[in-house]
């Protein structure tokens, strides 16, 4: 079964072609500036990449290309063959908790969401009406980054802030990137055979959160009402005093719409090195004796080691600790800034089996307390097989 994994941005739409049981990448590709004038897209399959430019109105256009070039490439022999699509869907609020088949209904309620994630869920619906005009006999299904995330208590998703926000605003931490932390947590359970284990993953890319799992279910994670709060990332802040806006907001005569604006764009590595938020340039930079890339890469580590050690005292002690997304699974040097700095908890990095990139590997020592994995993350397949799961319990 051929299954479409879908990530539809305001102006953009990526897609991966997966073909099922095989877990198989037939093909993956981006459209960009999609109604924003000098359109594009780009389309890998079989070793090769194709470019092209064209007028792209909306995102339905965009879907009918890609359509007519599935087939022209030869990809698939017509569209027949394309049994779903899933959606990557970023809010799901309190009441989604698990992937769903979508129908108009389903996005009218998901549509609630919207203001909690206004940059993201008006654009992934507008991606999923346009395969829907365009394929209306293809089941679609939406993923959310929140719903792994659903299992967390009172006691850790609540803000210690006057309750009625709560009930009557829905201020509460919801946690993102949940289909990956989800990903890696099916993925070292399988490698591991166990279903009990209690881990600590590290999903450190330009955003960047931390989750703690016990057999499966989510107890806490970094990320909370919205993506801006945890850890230092490329851009974000992370966790800040709350109080500092009113002050800058008082002193530079910035509005809250520009100083959020800062927290989320212009803060994190970017803002400390002056360098990039691309931790490959920071790390080029610190090469070169940059004192601010160094300040920069060092808070970056230290707050990501402060939460695996108050991860682990939640869990109780976990069983193994995992890195994942772009810095987490290519940043040799970065995995060991961070692994040295949890060298109380008994966590001891190999530096030989810590030399690679992109792979599936325990690069701790033989004698660390804790073994320490780098696990890639593929959550356009997670999303690929939620469609096929739903599909056939229809």
């Amino acid at each position: 079964m051929k299954i479409l994994a879908v990530n539809a941005g305001s102006s953009s739409l990526k897609f991966t072609l997966i073909e099922l049981p095989s877990k198989n990448t037939i093909a993956s590709g981006l459209f960009e500036k999609i109604g924003i004038g000098n359109s594009m897209y780009t389309i890998k399959f079989n070793g090769e990449k194709i470019t092209k430019e064209v007028d792209l109105k909306d995102h339905a256009v965009a879907v009918e290309v890609l359509m007519q070039e599935l087939v022209d490439m030869h990809i698939i022999a017509s569209l027949d063959e394309i049994e779903g699509i899933g959606h990557r869907i970023v809010h799901g609020g309190q009441e989604f908790k698990e992937s769903i088949i979508l129908t108009e209904d389903v996005l009218r309620r998901i549509e609630k969401y919207n203001e909690l994630a206004p940059l993201h869920n008006p654009a992934n619906i507008m991606g999923v009406r346009a395969f829907m005009q365009v394929l209306p006999h293809v089941t679609n299904v939406g993923v959310f980054d929140t719903a792994f995330h659903s299992t967390m208590e009172p006691k850790e998703y609540l803000y210690a802030v006057p309750y009625e926000w709560y009930q009557e605003l829905g201020v509460r931490k919801y946690g993102f990137h949940g289909t990956s932390h989800r990903y890696i947590y099916k993925t070292i359970s399988e490698a591991l055979g166990r279903d009990d284990l209690k881990v600590i993953n590290c999903h450190i890319g330009n955003g960047g959160s931390i989750t703690a799992i016990d057999s499966g279910k989510v107890v806490d994670t970094t990320m909370g009402f919205t993506p801006l709060a945890g850890i230092m990332m490329g851009t974000r802040s992370g966790d800040i005093d709350a109080s500092l806006i009113e002050y800058v907001m008082k002193k530079t005569g910035k509005s809250i719409t520009e100083v959020t604006n800062d927290l989320n764009k212009k803060s994190g590595l970017l803002g400390i090195s002056g360098v990039s938020s691309d931790s490959r340039d920071v790390e080029e930079a610190i090469n070169e004796g940059n004192e601010r890339a160094i300040l920069a890469q060092e808070m970056y580590c230290q707050k990501i080691a402060n939460y695996i050690a108050m991860y682990n005292n939640l869990l109780g002690g976990a069983d193994v600790i995992t890195l994942t997304a772009g810095v987490g699974e290519n940043s040799k040097t970065t995995r060991k800034n961070i692994i040295e700095k949890i060298a109380s908890l008994g966590v001891k990095i190999d530096d030989v089996k810590n030399d690679m990139r992109g792979e599936f590997s325990c690069i701790s020592s033989d004698d660390s307390a804790i073994p320490v994995y780098v696990v890639p993350t593929n959550e356009e397949l997670m999303i690929a097989l939620d469609t096929l799961e739903l599909i056939n319990n229809k």
